[in-house]
Formats: structure tokens, sequence, C-alpha cells
């Protein structure tokens, strides 16, 4: 017996479904990862500052000259 067009529709609309769903929870853990992500750069971001205000910097960077030039 073959699928009417109807139940093809429907099996069609449940697998579309899924894929949201597992879209979804993709994207619910990207969002989670970002958070982690932007709240590691702040406190990164703080160390820094708190490391240029103290005047302990002395790291050359590739494309910097150091001082004695």
């Amino acid at each position: 017996m073959s699928e009417t067009r109807f139940e093809k529709l429907e099996a069609h609309v449940a697998d579309l479904q899924n894929e949201v769903e597992v879209l979804s929870q993709i994207v619910a853990r990207q969002d989670s990862d970002i958070e982690k992500l932007k709240r590691t750069v702040e406190i990164l971001v703080q160390r820094e500052a708190a490391r240029e205000a103290e005047g302990g910097g002395g790291v050359i960077l590739g494309d910097e000259r150091p001082p004695h030039y």
C-alpha cells in the first residue's frame, strides 16, 4: 500500500519538527557557550587593565619595536 500525499506531508512535517528541535538545542548550547566566553573575556580585560594600571607590562608584541630602537 503506498502512502497518500497527506501521509507524506505529515511525515515531512514530523521530520521538520524534529530538525527544529535539534537546531533549537544546538542554538541554546551555543548561547550558553557564548555567555561563558563573554564572561571569560571580560575577566581577562579587567585583569589586563589592572596590570596596565600597575605599570607592570613589558611584553613586546610581534610588530612592536623594543624601546631601545
